[in-house]
């Protein structure tokens, strides 16, 4: 799988766990040089405390576009140490 925004590759990865309608990426998959910080959370229920990345690419910013859960409950262990998109990351095969 592929993760693409603004015509620059953010991941990419043989190895995704989908979730919920979203591929989450090893957090090594990802092209450090376009993921900068977000002080951004939100929490789901299940899953737990979720926290963010924004994007870089170009000198064009995408917010909040990438997250991930650093301490996931134990029902959404298989997602720890992983990234999905949205926000017009497009993912795809």
């Amino acid at each position: 799988m592929k993760a693409t925004w603004n015509g620059k590759t953010i991941a990419e990865s043989d190895d995704t766990v989908l979730v919920e309608g979203n591929h989450y990426f090893p957090e090594s998959a990802l092209k450090r040089e376009y993921v900068t910080f977000s002080n951004h959370h939100t929490m789901c229920p299940w899953k737990g405390q979720a926290s963010y990345y924004s994007l870089l690419v170009d000198g064009e910013m995408n917010t909040d576009a990438a997250w991930y859960y650093a301490d996931p409950k134990p029902e959404a262990e298989e997602i720890r140490g992983r990234v999905a998109f949205w926000k017009g990351v497009k993912v795809e095969a």
